[in-house]
């Protein structure tokens, strides 16, 4: 699906700066951050502000078409991969990792819900270290 299509499926209206950010979201699996999108971008759209990104991202989320990941403290990054998935966070290096998950029901939602919540979004993170960076650890030892 075109990125045009993408955005009009989620009742935004497309813009060449709306149609770049989501573009770079959708390529770059890297769940970048408002500085990481604003600074690949400003170069070939010099009328780019991180305001204007910051507006946008806020946009997408409010029309669920990506997500806003909270799992650093420091820098709300973005997710443009929509389907049901954890993330990990390196405590070294930093990268977020996509994580799958079982495509089972969520018991603990299903519990809540039959108390009588709505429950409208979930999130699973988990920090720790990569293997990348547990590798070059062991090779410093």
């Amino acid at each position: 699906m075109k990125v045009y299509e993408y955005l009009t499926s989620y009742n935004i209206k497309p813009s060449v700066q709306r149609i770049a950010i989501m573009d770079y979201l959708l390529k770059h699996k890297t769940h970048p951050c408002i500085d990481e999108i604003y600074l690949a971008l400003s170069k070939d759209i010099p009328t780019l502000s991180k305001t204007t990104v910051y507006n946008t991202l806020k946009l997408f989320v409010e029309h669920g078409a990506a997500k806003m990941l909270t799992i650093d403290e420091r820098n709300a990054c973005f997710d443009g991969d929509l389907s049901r998935h954890a993330h990990f966070q390196c405590k070294v290096c930093g990268r977020i990792y996509d994580i799958p998950l079982e495509e089972k029901r969520d018991e603990e939602a299903e519990s809540m819900i039959q108390g009588g919540f709505t429950v409208e979004e979930a999130h699973r993170y988990y920090k720790g270290v990569c293997p990348r960076c547990a590798a070059g650890n062991a090779q410093k030892s």
